[in-house]
């Protein structure tokens, strides 16, 4: 079939849901499923080189399906984009929440010319039972990049990027051990549709739309906890590659997943390479009662003034502050943010010594 007659197919991306609102988004292109069993050098960067040729598919018609905990289902039309993107953000009418943290699914279908089609979506739902959820960056946090902030050091990556597949890129160490321990481990249900944890997460990040798949696939093959992803349509400017642009997409997504859950306290993980500080300070500031601590891992240069500044911010905010270069995290600061209780944080997370643990974690205001 000639290439511009390939179907349109609809790749949905994580959603998630509250008592009273439903989001959910995707693409439509033509493009096939991704791939991540290449051997060779070059096929390894045909298919990585692939997701940032996307074809778009625009104007398509789409319908979602969505059913509600008492099992009664609606449907709600949309159209893709001029990038093949497509939104639903949908009200709901006092939807009960799942006892524990559970995905649930929804179906998108459309006609790609050949007939109809349809695929699942997965919703993350957080549990009544939960009190706390997690947002996370993911480079240099989760994955290691060795990007320490300009435009050169962002281009450097991008070789990893199109020559590594998933399960070839370096893990943060410790990362997995550390969020398993927040996450409160996986749910005895787990597996239903998706894995999920007791605590909610969320993952924000500057990268692209156009990598979801590989970096879901990279979260699954580690054994990290799942979760919706707040990514970015890119475009090859300094407004996308600056650091302030980085901050401030992760600012909106934050407030957003704030406003979204306002009964949720939240955890936030980062690192000191793409504004994490200073975003996270301006979250802190605004929601001091609903972030329970920061979490920053040191894996850039020295701190600029407008860093130091950020971490004096967050400890007058009276939000608890942990810095260091390894997620070392001791029992003394899990108490502190009301997590030493947790059985499963208490297993799974390193206790250090006094001394290393007075230095590791910092100290609310």
């Amino acid at each position: 079939m000639p290439l511009l007659r390939t179907p349109p197919v609809i790749f949905p991306f994580f959603g998630h849901r509250s008592a009273t609102r439903l989001r959910i988004a995707g693409r439509a292109l033509r493009n096939r499923p991704p791939r991540w069993d290449h051997d060779s050098r070059l096929a390894k960067m045909r298919a990585l080189a692939s997701h940032f040729a996307s074809r778009e598919y625009a104007g398509l018609p789409v319908q979602l399906e969505i059913r509600s905990p008492s099992g009664e289902s609606s449907l709600h039309a949309g159209f893709t984009d001029d990038e093949g993107y497509l939104d639903f953000d949908l009200p709901l009418e006092n939807w009960a929440m799942p006892r524990q943290t559970e995905w649930e699914t929804v179906c998108f279908t459309w006609n790609d010319g050949e007939g109809a089609q349809s695929t699942e979506g997965y919703v993350l739902a957080p549990g009544a039972d939960s009190d706390l959820a997690v947002i996370s960056d993911i480079d240099d946090t989760i994955i290691e990049t060795g990007i320490t902030g300009g435009f050169r050091s962002v281009l450097k990556n991008w070789r990893r990027i199109l020559a590594q597949m998933p399960a070839e890129r370096v893990q943060v160490p410790g990362s997995d051990r550390f969020y398993t321990a927040l996450s409160g481990g996986l749910l005895p249900a787990a597996g239903k549709h998706l894995p999920a944890t007791r605590h909610p997460f969320f993952y924000v990040s500057s990268s692209p739309w156009n990598l979801f798949a590989y970096l879901t696939t990279f979260i699954r093959s580690r054994g990290l906890p799942l979760g919706p992803l707040e990514l970015r349509d890119w475009g090859l400017n300094r407004e996308t590659f600056g650091s302030a642009s980085h901050g401030e997409h992760k600012v909106l997504a934050m407030r957003r997943l704030l406003d979204f859950y306002p009964d949720l306290r939240f955890a936030l993980i980062g690192d000191d390479t793409q504004a994490d500080l200073t975003a996270f300070a301006r979250i802190a500031w605004s929601h001091k009662n609903r972030i329970a601590a920061i979490f920053i891992r040191q894996a850039g240069e020295a701190h600029s003034p407008e860093e130091e500044q950020a971490k004096a911010d967050i400890r007058r905010a009276g939000v608890p502050l942990w810095l260091g270069s390894e997620y070392d995290v001791g029992r003394q600061f899990l108490d502190r943010i009301g997590l030493a209780h947790d059985h499963e944080a208490e297993r799974i997370v390193e206790t250090v010594s006094e001394t290393a643990n007075e230095t590791g974690s910092g100290e609310p205001a």
